[in-house]
């Protein structure tokens, strides 16, 4: 059924190859007459002019800056195109089946949610893999200071082995594809750009948890994410400054400061590791190769070479990004924060 109380907001995640296939699933899957707004931040000319037509042809609004985003940039910039009691931001890298959007305004609907994540599956459509079904998150007093703790449901688990998954009010969610209310916005503001590369859903959470809104899985509302590989030619700079260790270090010193986190907390500092790894895993790809040409010595090579090479590249390619693209998206400082938002921080629960 045609949902006029929400608008569909499609933002760049790590790359951009992915853009036909994510904007094809929305309109195959989802009723006719809905609302969307596809926010491009800088995409190579092919892909430009097809989102060009296709907003020509479907009618869609379409927002195009000449540099990267962010993907909070990104969403903001959407933020202020919605006037309708719902947003949902999905990622130019997922993949949607058939009543996705009618679960997930059901779901809000019925239950005054304020967030509402679906049941997030990993591959193509068929993989059964979940890769995020809800999940637990607090901030504890320690005697070495404040510490997060996050764990998700089901991770990496089959759906065909949970049982049935039912809906529930959970405390995590992730922003591969997400219900919002707009209400939440004009109480807590708009998102944290210096969150740049991470942490940002979770911020989301903790900001609507301290607003007093409820957040809820849905399992009946089901996505898929579509990880690389592949990754195209002209994919490579943006995803290299999206998980450049500039932007991963600034999110964390950010994320830390805001929330009121020990320097060294475990989990914060655990997923900034993961993002390095996780930037550094096309490496993975070059090892079959090196090992034929180097005697079986590819993992020595990769560490001591590759990887600290690849990571003088990805610096260099942020650096270049941020002089080119303008203050917003460089490699910002951190903005101090209110006074009262330090003491408030996040009450341990």
């Amino acid at each position: 059924m045609p949902h006029h109380n929400v608008t569909i907001a499609v933002v760049p995640r790590e790359r951009f190859s992915h853009t036909a296939a994510t904007l094809e699933s929305i309109y195959e899957h989802t009723p006719p007459h809905f609302k969307l707004v596809y926010v491009d931040g800088g995409s190579p000319p092919r892909v430009a002019r097809y989102l060009r037509q296709q907003a020509s042809d479907r009618g869609f609004k379409l927002l195009r800056t000449d540099h990267y985003l962010s993907p909070n940039e990104a969403r903001n910039l959407a933020i202020e195109r919605v006037t309708t009691e719902y947003v949902v931001f999905v990622d130019n890298d997922v993949l949607v089946s058939p009543g996705w959007l009618d679960w997930l305004v059901d779901c809000a609907d019925e239950t005054k949610a304020w967030i509402v994540g679906p049941l997030t599956l990993i591959g193509q459509p068929g993989n059964d893999l979940i890769h995020h079904a809800g999940g637990d998150m607090a901030i504890q007093e320690t005697e070495v200071g404040r510490v997060l703790t996050v764990e998700r449901h089901f991770p990496e688990k089959r759906l065909r082995d949970t049982g049935p998954l039912e809906r529930r009010r959970t405390a995590t969610t992730e922003f591969h594809c997400v219900l919002v209310r707009t209400e939440l916005f004009r109480q807590a503001g708009e998102l944290d750009e210096q969150l740049l590369s991470m942490f940002e859903e979770l911020d989301l959470c903790l900001e609507a948890r301290e607003a007093g809104g409820n957040i809820y899985f849905e399992p009946r509302a089901v996505v898929s994410y579509v990880p690389v590989p592949p990754l195209a030619l002209s994919d490579l700079p943006y995803y290299l400054l999206r998980w450049s260790e500039d932007w991963n270090e600034t999110s964390l010193r950010r994320f830390q400061a805001k929330w009121g986190l020990f320097a060294d907390d475990p989990y914060s500092c655990g997923a900034r590791a993961w993002a390095t790894e996780y930037r550094q895993s096309l490496l993975w790809h070059l090892r079959p190769w090196v090992d034929r040409l180097t005697d079986g010595r590819s993992y020595w090579i990769e560490r001591r070479l590759l990887a600290p090479l690849e990571a003088k590249i990805g610096r260099y390619v942020a650096q270049w990004v941020g002089r080119n693209a303008g203050a917003r998206i460089g490699l910002c400082g951190l903005n101090p924060l209110p006074e009262e938002r330090m003491v408030a921080a996040v009450r341990p629960r």
